[in-house]
């Protein structure tokens, strides 16, 4: 299955230092199903032909090269779940994942949680590769677009992959300037439900998806 742009996506995620060591994964609908970055492939290596098409049930493409990702099941339950989602992206960006490993998500300190949909939570920590963290993941997302994995990474979907990817790095943003903010000593001063409002409507006005 072909698509530049997961290839594309995935290499400057890889290159920018937000999925490591192949670690992380890319997918975007298709029909019923999606396109998703196989298992165990070095990013900078990976080709349009290496990508895997896997059905909404699980089955994977007969003439697929590889195995799609370990972490297929969550693309494929964010897909069931949220029918406005067009591309998933999962990182291990290393701030973001730092504060997963707190077991706590982003509060909104900075208006730019609006581009989430609103503060960022962490989801309930389940291993990797199962249907419990897929469905621990769905479950936080919610009415967000973006979620931290307990002890593990973030995940962040889109109407779009460009979307997806931009979110990716917002959240890692986010949680790099939250992490300084706790280092300093400071005591973050949240926003309310009215600023966050506000903030949205500006945004509305700036024609900026949020």
């Amino acid at each position: 299955m072909t698509d530049p742009a997961i290839v594309a996506a995935a290499q400057r995620l890889d290159a920018a230092g937000m999925m490591p060591s192949k670690s992380g994964n890319i997918s975007q609908r298709h029909g019923d199903g999606f396109t998703i970055t196989p298992a165990a492939l070095p990013y900078a290596r990976m080709t349009e032909a290496d990508l895997v098409r896997v059905a909404a049930n699980g089955t994977v493409d007969a003439g697929a090269a590889h195995r799609p990702s370990s972490e297929w099941r969550l693309h494929a339950a964010i897909y069931a779940a949220r029918p406005d989602m067009g591309a998933v992206v999962h990182t291990h960006s290393p701030r973001a994942t730092a504060l997963s490993c707190a077991r706590t998500g982003i509060p909104p300190f900075h208006y730019m949680v609006l581009l989430a949909g609103g503060p960022v939570h962490c989801a309930e920590h389940a291993t990797l590769g199962t249907e419990a963290l897929a469905q621990n993941c769905v479950a936080a997302l919610a009415d967000r677009r973006a979620v931290l994995l307990a002890n593990h990474g973030v995940v962040a979907c889109g109407t779009t992959l460009a979307a997806a990817v931009t979110l990716a790095f917002e959240v890692e943003n986010l949680a790099g300037q939250y992490l300084d903010l706790l280092a300093s000593g400071l005591k973050p001063v949240l926003l309310n439900e009215r600023d966050l409002a506000e903030a949205a409507a500006q945004f509305a006005g700036y024609g900026r998806a949020t």
